[in-house]
């Protein structure tokens, strides 16, 4: 209490000449209409300039509400292209690619690389949503990679970006197969290699999965035909991706193994 005493008696001159500088401009806004005209037009631009920033705010956040929904929409979709029944006289894709619309989960992107020679992916899903290791992850526009390694709410992804990744690949309308590797030059460009001499393969034609295996099932999109060297007896061929795997954001993991439902059928 002392110091506040000593604080009040200090600077009372002060004190006093703020009490009376209040008092004054409020006696003078109250009486004069102009002055409290230009106080409440200052005040109201204040209050409106304030009121702007917080509905931008708003909708910022609603925008990264919208964004993110639309994007959960779209992985919808993805799963309705998957697993509906087309238009006209074409059979329904679950039972092409052996697996249905309860064995694929939905994820969202955590974190990508995609500069490094062995690029991964760490997606929102784990061993509580039935995620394991060597499952196939795909997108509306086609393959992304394959899971690695998985913990409780998370799993890592050998992306299609990995000079790691080897996946059986084909040239789609055809049985012309190879190995799908990247060689760590160009995020945009895969290699399809292992291709035989003999192969009929031309500029602008897709390459799709192979179903040669218990990741992929057959005939899902992995880019198109750029170019082709020939290389001792076979081909290398490099290959546009389809997916930007630059900008990645919501995927379906496929849980079943085809191969395997098809010898159970």
């Amino acid at each position: 209490m002392r110091r506040i005493f000593n604080f009040i008696y200090t600077n009372s001159n002060r004190i006093v000449f703020l009490l009376l500088l209040g008092t004054s401009l409020g006696l003078t806004i109250q009486s004069h209409s102009y002055h409290k005209s230009r106080f409440i037009s200052v005040t109201n631009s204040f209050s409106e300039g304030v009121h702007q920033k917080i509905d931008e705010v708003r909708e910022y956040i609603n925008l990264v509400n919208k964004n993110d929904s639309l994007a959960q929409e779209n992985a919808k979709l993805l799963e309705m292209l998957f697993y509906k029944q087309k238009e006209g006289n074409v059979p329904e894709i679950d039972s092409i690619f052996g697996i249905g619309s309860d064995d694929i989960i939905v994820s969202k992107l955590i974190r990508n690389s995609y500069t490094l020679q062995q690029n991964y992916l760490i997606i929102s899903s784990g061993l509580k949503d039935g995620i394991k290791s060597d499952m196939g992850v795909i997108n509306n526009r086609g393959i992304v990679g394959v899971v690695d390694k998985v913990s409780q709410n998370f799993a890592l992804v050998t992306s299609v970006l990995n000079t790691k990744s080897l996946i059986n690949a084909r040239i789609k309308n055809s049985n012309y197969f190879g190995t799908l590797s990247w060689n760590g030059k160009n995020a945009g460009f895969v290699q399809l290699i292992d291709v035989p001499r003999t192969t009929s393969v031309k500029k602008g034609d897709t390459i799709v999965t192979g179903g040669i295996s218990e990741i992929f099932p057959e005939n899902v999109d992995i880019g198109i035909v750029d170019k082709t060297l020939q290389e001792n007896n076979s081909f290398v061929i490099s290959v546009k991706l389809f997916n930007d795997m630059t900008n990645l954001e919501y995927m379906c993991v496929l849980k079943s193994m085809p191969i395997k439902n098809a010898k159970k059928q």
